[in-house]
């Protein structure tokens, strides 16, 4: 580490990596925004088949004056359930068999290269002040910002646990630079957290539980469909 510098923070390096990984998914869903259309209208019609068995089991039990136990049983060993699930399940994974490889694949590139240049940061890492350099605080190549982006999967692998190693001083770096032998440093000078990152961050938070709240509410609705079908079906 040269002088002048410091480990990075573990906000700062988190806000970084938010902010090229939101380019990199908007990258990601230009390039596959048909794929992604189709695998969700299929998990859609996955999701309403799941559902009606499920209303078709509920009433079946409930109609027969079985306990929720009973129907807990039932729906483990219904066939139909089985089936509805595996179909949901491999709808799920046709959804994200080509933006997930896509993703991994732009993300090597951007974080090797933009790691292993001139600047040695990723757009977003520039903006929060930060760099990545070897033990020694020189510039990495671009073989070893590869290995340090590939090394990363065992800090997810970890449950993040790898990623967390980077709160922990003196040199805070997390799994993948101690694998590959870097480390991300900031500026001394560098202040607190700007107010725009909180606010990126406050708004990461927003998206998040806006999409929970999407997918209680598809499944809800999915749920309400089948048992209005049942109805229509009784009547």
């Amino acid at each position: 580490m040269t002088a002048g510098t410091a480990p990075a923070g573990f906000a700062r390096r988190g806000v970084a990596w938010s902010l090229d990984a939101a380019l990199l998914a908007l990258a990601t869903l230009a390039l596959c925004g048909s794929r992604i259309r189709a695998g969700l209208a299929q998990a859609s019609q996955a999701l309403d088949a799941l559902s009606g068995a499920i209303a078709g089991l509920m009433a079946d039990t409930l109609l027969a004056g079985g306990t929720p136990v009973e129907l807990a049983r039932a729906w483990l060993s219904d066939p139909a359930q089985r089936a509805a699930t595996a179909a949901l399940s491999e709808a799920i994974g046709h959804l994200l068999w080509t933006p997930l490889p896509v993703f991994a694949l732009l993300s090597l590139a951007w974080f090797s290269g933009f790691e292993a240049s001139s600047r040695q940061a990723t757009p977003g890492k520039r903006l929060l002040g930060l760099r990545v350099v070897d033990g020694q605080g020189r510039r990495i190549g671009l073989a070893r910002a590869m290995r340090r982006h590939l090394a990363g999967a065992l800090s997810w692998l970890t449950l993040n646990i790898g990623h967390l190693l980077a709160a922990v001083p003196p040199r805070r770096q997390s799994l993948h630079d101690r694998i590959a032998g870097t480390q991300v440093v900031q500026s001394v000078e560098v202040g607190p957290l700007p107010a725009w990152a909180h606010a990126w961050v406050a708004l990461l938070l927003l998206a998040a539980g806006a999409a929970l709240a999407w997918l209680f509410v598809a499944a809800s609705a999915a749920m309400q469909r089948a048992f209005d079908a049942l109805l229509l079906a009784a009547n």
